[in-house]
């Protein structure tokens, strides 16, 4: 049988009592070395999983080093899993950024139409107006940039992009 599916055949009352003693100052220990919430959590399980997994836990001399051991293994574990999974890329998911909304054809339809109002009031405007307004609102370049880039003055970009968010805000909020 494997040690990984080996039944426990420790004295469960001596296991309790090292949980107990231990828990708190295994946590501790684990949130010193950056793992948090949850994942401190876990460790502190996987510990006393991988002791509870030893022959025989009243047979051990020095228990604490062999738990603080275990421990030292199970943060390195830990930091090697993350790199090779990249976990510190990950991102939480979040309902309000990945709401699970109904895409019905109406929806759909009332979004291309009002994409259509815009790109029709944007051919509106003229030019320099449209690429100003471009620049701030798609590229999100500020002011100072697009001041730069077209050489004209920020108070120039200002009163384009004032044309520019009035005429798209009053042709958006009109159906021709």
């Amino acid at each position: 049988m494997s040690d990984a599916v080996r039944p426990i055949r420790n004295d469960l009352g001596v296991m309790h009592d090292v949980a107990a003693r231990y828990r708190d100052v295994l946590r501790r220990y684990f949130e010193r070395r950056r793992l948090t919430g949850a994942d401190a959590d876990d460790a502190v399980q996987e510990v006393f999983t991988k002791l509870a997994q030893r022959a025989n836990i009243v047979e051990i001399e020095k228990i604490e080093a062999y738990i603080f051991e275990i421990a030292a293994n199970v943060v390195t574990d830990h930091f090697r899993r993350s790199v090779s999974r990249r976990t510190n890329a990950h991102e939480e998911y979040d309902d309000s950024l990945h709401a699970g909304e109904d895409f019905s054809p109406e929806r759909l339809y009332l979004g291309k139409e009002a994409l259509l109002r815009l790109i029709q009031s944007l051919d509106e405007l003229p030019e320099r107006t449209r690429h100003i307004f471009i620049l701030a609102r798609l590229e999100h370049l500020t002011y100072p940039e697009i001041s730069k880039r077209l050489c004209v003055s920020v108070s120039a970009v200002e009163k384009h992009m004032v044309k520019a968010i009035t005429h798209v805000t009053r042709r958006m909020g009109h159906r021709s």
